[in-house]
């Protein structure tokens, strides 16, 4: 019986064999956390639960990023 843990990263399937934060998911993907809001399972999530949130089953992670004009 595999452990695998399915989710959702800004719309693609993902997959991981251990549970992971949220922050390390961030690291991996080298995400610059001061240029973007991060929506978990449809909601603004804080940054400081970032470190404390670990990905579960079927979570949906979005990427929001601040775009500036003039």
């Amino acid at each position: 019986m595999s452990n695998r843990i399915t989710f959702f990263f800004n719309g693609e399937e993902y997959f991981i064999e251990k549970k992971i934060t949220l922050i390390e998911l961030l690291d991996y993907f080298n995400y610059q956390s001061s240029l973007f809001v991060l929506e978990y399972n449809h909601v603004i999530c804080n940054k400081i639960k970032w470190k404390e949130i670990q990905i579960q089953k079927n979570d949906r992670i979005e990427i929001i990023t601040i775009v500036g004009g003039g």
